[in-house]
């Protein structure tokens, strides 16, 4: 949306970030205002702040001219909640993204980091790695550059069983309080002073000290309860979701509806002589006991233990793989280049009529002359059984680990495989290939495939069957299935590819139904974006911390116009 406001207002945008900062076109603002699977929209401007200072102008000077704000990171979300959506929107739209300011200052030796809005997963992951320490998250959003605030700001889940979503209480950031004013709103717990500009600049500067740190704010910077929740596999509530009222805190669950300026998380100590089992069987039930039996029983719960169906593993053998090849030999640093390079030539195809699918169809076809790119016995292994989890555990629950898998193998109940180094690291890649598996899937077959329902899913956490079981009047809509998910943590993610002339909006609507009428919650880690409706708590948690409905109106299918109305 563009009117002589918003033009009178680029001038003023640039004077703060520069003019090659400010995105005008439509060519030079698609990586921007393009969802990473949905979502899409026009925006006045695209601006790219340097410095918290900058951002702080940025936004008071949108506040100003009365301009919806829509504040991005990585724009690497599954839902469209970082980019416009569609119509509808009352007021001009300024997309702020934040990736220039990527400053990452790590305190009390390592054991907190204080991230920026540029800050990414990954140069958290290497910055803590001399120090013997990691992230929140080390799998999944890590690679493709996801940030950290990005994660908090949508509760993002994760691979980790012990660690549950990413939360914290200790933030900065802004608001646009009832009167429509802009408002520093400071709960980091470092002292930095009391005016907005000098605050901003001192951690521009990184002009602060340990003592002004303070560590008895009794303010939570991750989640403590989450290893013990998990383990409740009688309760019949999901351990994780979105809607989830006990971790929503300011920018934590708040899917840009403040503009964040810091984070201040804590880090965890780097397990060592990990150990990843492949687990297959053919019998869902034998995985549920599994997963009861080590709930309960085991002394040390395992890292990470993520499932695939047999029809997952295939496709992900054959649609993941040119991405598993990139991970594995030019590794996940690179990865955002190289999604921006796409992003850039699909723009430039889609200019001249050819769609945005060419770059994935040429990249299908060179992946396709590769050799096969999985090690021979975990391959051999993985496409026997109908169900298999890949278990990482660390030293402390390696013995158990395996002699409980002994015991399965020996009642004939299961098989497993005790991974080398390389088996182990090619378990985890194909595991995450599969996310990109479904969106080349839909890309190639563009024909036939009409779109993707994308949905992840917390189910219960004492259910039994936790497969999809789709009923059969709407498999009839769907060409393919791509599930997998966090086993332990029962949070599924199933991207179905619709066939051509399918209505895409019945279909998850409906798929939603026959989620929610089993208990389940939806979704459960990836945030409502502009697909899902908000929950209760959430819309509570955005209407709180907006009352104005300038920051990312429409999320959660709630409201795009002024004060909700």
């Amino acid at each position: 949306m563009t009117d002589p406001v918003a033009s009178s207002l680029i001038p003023r945008l640039e004077a703060i970030v520069g003019q090659s900062h400010v995105l005008v076109g439509s060519g030079e603002q698609q990586r921007y205002t393009r969802g990473y699977r949905f979502g899409g929209g026009d925006v006045a401007a695209v601006v790219r702040p340097g410095s918290l200072v900058e951002l702080w102008r940025v936004f008071k000077l949108c506040v100003e001219h009365d301009h919806i704000i829509i504040m991005q990171a990585a724009n690497t979300g599954l839902n469209g909640g970082s980019t416009p959506y569609g119509a509808g929107y009352d007021r001009p739209i300024v997309l702020i993204n934040g990736l220039r300011i990527d400053r990452i200052d790590l305190l009390g030796e390592g054991k907190q980091a204080l991230c920026r809005p540029g800050s990414k997963l990954h140069s958290l992951e290497k910055a803590l790695a001399p120090l013997g320490r990691e992230p929140h998250s080390v799998i999944g959003s890590t690679t493709v550059g996801a940030t950290v605030i990005g994660g908090i700001s949508n509760n993002s889940g994760g691979a980790l069983v012990r660690r549950g979503p990413a939360f914290t209480q200790l933030s900065l950031y802004a608001r646009v309080d009832e009167q429509g004013r802009p408002q520093l709103v400071n709960e980091l717990g470092i002292n930095l002073g009391n005016d907005p500009e000098a605050i901003l600049g001192r951690l521009d500067r990184g002009d602060y000290s340990e003592s002004d740190v303070v560590w008895d704010t009794g303010k939570l910077g991750s989640d403590p309860h989450y290893a013990t929740i998990v383990r409740q596999v009688d309760k019949d509530t999901p351990a994780r979701f979105n809607n989830d009222p006990r971790l929503l805190s300011g920018v934590s669950g708040s899917a840009g509806k403040v503009c964040a300026f810091a984070v201040r998380v804590d880090t965890f100590e780097k397990t060592s002589g990990e150990t990843v089992f492949c687990v297959g069987t053919q019998d869902h039930a034998v995985l549920t006991r599994f997963r009861r039996h080590i709930m309960q029983s085991f002394q040390s719960l395992p890292l990470a233990c993520e499932y695939l169906h047999r029809e997952g593993h295939e496709l992900a053998v054959e649609y993941g793989k040119d991405l598993y090849l990139f991970l594995k030999y030019f590794g996940a640093n690179r990865i955002r280049t190289a999604y921006a390079a796409k992003s850039w030539f699909d723009g430039l195809t889609d200019k001249f009529g050819k769609g945005r699918a060419v770059s994935d169809r040429v990249l299908q076809f060179l992946s396709r002359l590769l050799p096969n790119h999985l090690p021979p016995r975990f391959a051999a292994f993985a496409k026997q059984f109908e169900h298999q989890v890949y278990v990482r555990v660390d030293r402390a629950g390696e013995a158990e680990m395996r002699a409980y898998l002994q015991h399965l193998a020996a009642a004939g109940e299961a098989a497993f495989l005790e991974c080398t180094p390389d088996e182990a690291a090619a378990a985890f890649r194909h595991r995450y290939a599969m996310g990109g598996a479904s969106v080349r899937f839909r890309a190639v077959h563009s024909g036939t495939v009409e779109d993707l329902v994308a949905l992840d899913v917390a189910f219960p956490r004492n259910i039994e069957d936790w497969r999809d079981n789709v009923p059969a009047e709407l498999m009839k809509d769907i060409v393919r299935r791509f599930p997998c998910g966090h086993f332990l943590c029962h949070t599924f993610h199933y991207d179905y590819a619709l066939k051509k002339g399918a209505n895409w909006h019945d279909v998850e609507t409906a798929l939603i139904k026959h989620f929610k009428a089993r208990g389940a919650e939806v979704p459960s880690e990836h945030n409502v974006g502009h697909l899902y409706s908000a929950g209760e708590a959430l819309v509570a948690h955005y209407r709180a911390l907006d009352p104005t409905n300038s920051m990312n109106p429409g999320i959660g299918l709630t409201s795009k116009r002024k004060y909700w109305q």
